[in-house]
């Protein structure tokens, strides 16, 4: 059975969030945390038109937005608006987003839409259309080299969804129940958005209800241990591990109730109870370092969870990724080495010579010189490579990936790019 999806929208102008496409009525000052708010409120993606005007840095900007964006949240994006060429895409989907809209009405999109569906994947690619003539008049390209389909004109949608078996997502203003029901019924049309989810996010999860109850099957969560299985403490809560999904560090230890439980798994936003405030409380919702929960594991006594998340900023309130920052004891192992971690500290040391320059250092000499005599040594070790590959001894490709990797973090350093980001990259593809 098809999975029904929410899909709220954010229209990005000047950086801010607007109520849409002709209405430039500012909702939310802070696109970024709005799709936070969507997020926690059990959304299953988000598409993220950008209004920006026809100035490259506007443009720009409005890219880092849409990057914050993906990194701020559990949920997929799908980046619309602004694209002109296939480059708009790539810098849609190298910003995070999760698929980028092509828009049928604007000149050329058509004619790209083979180039960027073989350079990226049809998977990563939507194609937007205003009504089922514009449809129909491109189905044969659509078919072959789109995903899905995004139907901004709602009053033809039951129609245009017996053109093509491709999934669509259907735009809709505010509208009855009985009328979301019939969408939902079609078999083709996969997820609603608009003005009917942006503007009532808060009733996800009772539509969601109500769709189950229909038998439309929806991304509702269902929680498989209840809380009456697990061993509570004295004071009737659960202490709470948390570790990153990342890089396995443990970030912090809190507590959880039944309210603070539940909430937890059916938003996706880790939430505790603060046995100081006697209170429920979503971490993040103040500073904005979220967590967005991955896996969650129950110890063999039934006592401890452990929950593996997406950490957004630091964990710790002192700003410390984790709040376990206080070394009590430590013994040397040799070779104990976590790849991560070496690659993370020799770029924190060559990120430090950058702000801290040290007289004599080698990294200082290369910043100093600056791009173009990085890209040269880079080039030169990447050669290093290709001959030491054809030597015998293993070693020496050792040493010299050791010395590209070495000059790649420079470049990294010099061009504000993170492992992280690199990371994220590689598992994309």
């Amino acid at each position: 059975m098809i999975v029904k999806k929410m899909i709220p929208c954010i229209y990005l102008r000047d950086l801010k969030a607007v109520k849409g496409f002709e209405d430039d009525t500012v909702i939310d000052e802070d696109p970024v945390k709005l799709a936070r708010y969507y997020a926690a409120n059990d959304s299953d993606a988000i598409i993220v038109f950008d209004l920006s005007p026809d100035d490259d840095k506007l443009h720009e900007q409005a890219l880092d937005c849409i990057k914050e964006i993906c990194e701020g949240i559990n949920i997929p994006v799908y980046g619309a608006g602004n694209v002109k060429r296939m480059e708009d895409i790539k810098k849609l989907l190298y910003a995070g987003c999760d698929k980028a809209a092509l828009n049928f009405s604007k000149e050329g999109n058509v004619e790209i839409i083979e180039e960027v569906s073989n350079k990226f994947g049809k998977e990563k690619i939507i194609v937007a259309v205003k009504d089922s003539t514009e449809l129909a008049d491109h189905l044969e390209l659509i078919d072959k080299y789109a995903h899905s389909i995004l139907f901004l004109y709602h009053k033809e949608i039951i129609d245009a969804a017996e053109l093509t078996m491709l999934p669509y997502i259907a735009m809709l203003p505010e509208t009855s129940l009985d009328k979301l029901l019939e969408m939902f019924s079609h078999e083709n049309i996969v997820g609603i958005s608009g003005d009917v989810i942006s503007d009532n996010v808060e009733n996800i999860k009772s539509l969601k209800d109500i769709l189950e109850e229909n038998g439309i099957k929806t991304t509702r969560k269902v929680i498989s241990v209840p809380w009456s299985d697990l061993k509570k403490n004295s004071d009737g809560h659960v202490p709470v591990v948390v570790q990153d999904v990342k890089t396995d560090e443990v970030l912090m230890v809190a507590y959880m109730n039944e309210e603070a439980y539940i909430k937890t798994l059916e938003t996706g936003t880790m939430t505790y109870f603060s046995r100081s405030r006697n209170e429920l409380w979503i971490k993040g919702a103040t500073s904005g370092h979220y967590q967005y929960l991955q896996s969650m594991y129950l110890d063999c006594d039934s006592d401890t969870l452990l929950c593996k998340v997406i950490q957004v900023g630091a964990a710790c309130h002192t700003g410390n990724k984790s709040c376990f920052f206080n070394e009590l004891y430590s013994k040397d192992v040799r070779n104990e080495h976590n790849p991560i971690k070496v690659f993370e500290e020799v770029f924190d040391v060559i990120k430090d010579r950058k702000i801290n320059p040290k007289e004599g250092s080698y990294t200082n000499y290369l910043f100093d010189k600056g791009i173009d005599k990085i890209l040269k040594k880079l080039g030169e070790e990447a050669t290093e490579i290709v001959i030491a590959a054809k030597n015998p001894n293993p070693n020496e490709i050792k040493y010299e990936i050791s010395d590209f990797l070495y000059h790649c973090m420079v470049l990294m350093a010099e061009k504000n790019v993170t492992w992280e980001e690199i990371c994220e990259e590689l598992a994309k593809r």
